[in-house]
């Protein structure tokens, strides 16, 4: 499974790239100015530091304005997804948009019906907000369960990115699931290494070995 970084802070993933684990990124205008950065000149930094998929959210609600905008960030870098919703014109510009060999991500998607409209409409990304269905009650793993059954079933290409990532288990259930892509908010994504019997179990390596003298030397 890939694993994206759910943030728009360059200096924050740029650190988490040094992981060598990174694959891509996903932004908002949001979380751009959470930093009091301007959205493209953050894209910018943010792709010069990231090989892999970088989405960049359109403001558009009309297809017009989404095509626009799509087009202005896909000259920022040749790996700019542009995301848009899940709506009809959402739709009609994942269309557009990849028509002209364009990487689309349908974001804002809760049911199954949804994301196979995405997939008929050529989206190279569709992402599941599990997080905020199981806010709502609903089970979130469920939704991505059944996208990959239908996927599967009819060979659709494109790739389920479970989004809203609420914990290091959500990224764990994900993969069970059958999702392509995580994209992981840094918090999470720093404690995915992390268990009590490591610590434990590097700690009493470290004493024995100390109590044993035992030492590496250079040659």
């Amino acid at each position: 499974m890939k694993l994206f970084i759910d943030s728009a802070d360059p200096k924050e993933i740029a650190r988490l790239a040094e992981t060598g684990l990174v694959d891509g990124v996903t932004t908002n205008p949001t979380l751009a100015a959470k930093n009091g950065q301007d959205y493209v000149e953050t894209l910018e930094e943010i792709c010069r530091t990231i090989k892999g998929a970088v989405s960049a959210e359109v403001l558009a609600t009309e297809t017009a304005g989404m095509i626009s905008e799509g087009r202005r960030f896909a000259r920022i870098a040749k790996n700019i997804a542009i995301k848009v919703p899940m709506t009809w014109d959402g739709m009609k510009a994942c269309r557009a948009l990849r028509s002209e060999g364009l990487m689309v991500n349908v974001t804002l998607c809760f049911s199954a019906v949804q994301a196979m409209v995405a997939a008929k409409a050529g989206a190279t990304f569709i992402s599941p907000f599990i997080g905020r269905l199981d806010d709502a009650g609903q089970d979130g793993l469920t939704l991505i369960r059944e996208i990959r059954a239908i996927y599967d079933n009819f060979d659709f290409k494109t790739e389920i990115l479970a989004a809203s990532i609420r914990s290091v288990p959500h990224v764990r259930d994900s993969a069970i699931a059958g999702a392509d892509v995580a994209t992981i908010p840094p918090d999470i994504f720093q404690k995915m290494i992390s268990h009590p019997l490591t610590d434990k179990g590097l700690a009493a390596f470290l004493a024995d070995a100390k109590k044993a003298g035992v030492r590496i030397r250079d040659e």
